[in-house]
């Protein structure tokens, strides 16, 4: 019976399951984390400007308590405290046919896609690398990009907080020879963040408008350092390829004005996961089709 239990355990199939799951749960707190942080960070912001300028803000700061474990979470609308069994990821969603349980409020179809989202990204993550310690930490790299990249489309804001540590970290385990060595992660994370840095002012200097933020460079930075300077080509044709063609589409959709900014993040996110997962076959992909 052990025996048994052991080689069930070592199936990819019960991984998969379980990271799925894990997924879920962990996608239902990146849903607090993609609201509340921005909100935390404009709060510190404007306290140190107020502190800075000696100005008398007790009217206007409020006072209670705001992170990422308080205010428990309650509906927005009528400010019931939801119930822990209605907090069930995706399942509670359609229990409850995506409406309050107190006021029948309407409750955003974007918090049980973001935690369906983070449990199947996850789950490839698991069948992809397996029982690993890269698993674990390829998770966490895709549970942040999964953060910065909702935080980017509302806010067009990639907070250091989370950016920064995760950069660092993946120069770390470069150390250890996970995911690629310390030379390609070093020269990643200087190519990652000079190259967009330089688009910038170059694009700057010809049309006297800034074409991305500062955040960009720093998360080309964090990819580059996780997967080093070989897929940075890569990451970066695939996020301006996707970034132009859902910009002409929203455009065309009369989605999006033609003058408005369009958060890069997403996209850089996006290339930068698939080259985690599938990096060595598209840059074969690519260099195949360009006549390498």
């Amino acid at each position: 019976m052990t025996d048994s239990l052991t080689i069930f355990l070592q199936l990819p199939y019960f991984l998969v399951s379980l990271v799925f799951v894990i997924g879920l749960m962990i996608g239902s707190f990146l849903n607090v984390v993609i609201y509340r942080l921005p909100i935390i960070l404009h709060r510190n912001w404007r306290s140190e400007c107020t502190d800075y300028l000696q100005i008398d803000a007790s009217n206007t700061l409020q006072l209670e308590p705001f992170n990422l474990a308080l205010p428990l979470s309650h509906c927005p609308n009528c400010h019931v405290p939801i119930k822990f069994y209605h907090n069930i990821p995706v399942i509670s969603y359609f229990l409850l046919k995506g409406r309050c349980s107190a006021c029948q409020s309407k409750i955003s179809l974007r918090y049980p896609v973001i935690e369906l989202f983070t449990g199947l990204t996850s789950a490839i993550v698991a069948w992809h690398f397996g029982y690993t310690l890269e698993t674990v930490f390829a998770l966490i790299l895709t549970w942040s990009l999964i953060s910065l990249s909702f935080i980017d489309i509302d806010h067009q804001l990639l907070p250091d907080n989370i950016t920064l540590p995760i950069l660092w970290l993946g120069i770390a385990l470069s150390l250890f020879g996970y995911f690629t060595d310390t030379h390609a992660s070093i020269i990643g994370t200087i190519a990652g963040y000079l190259s967009l840095w330089s688009l910038y002012h170059l694009f700057k200097i010809l049309t006297k408008k800034e074409g991305m933020g500062y955040g960009d460079f720093k998360l080309l930075a964090l990819l580059g350092a996780w997967l080093g300077w070989h897929y940075l080509p890569l990451i970066i044709l695939l996020s301006s390829l996707v970034g132009t063609i859902i910009g002409l589409l929203m455009i065309s959709l009369n989605k999006q004005d033609r003058n408005a900014p369009i958060p890069f993040g997403p996209y850089l996110a996006v290339s930068g996961w698939l080259a985690l997962i599938w990096g060595n076959d598209l840059n074969t992909f690519y260099f195949n089709s360009a006549g390498f």
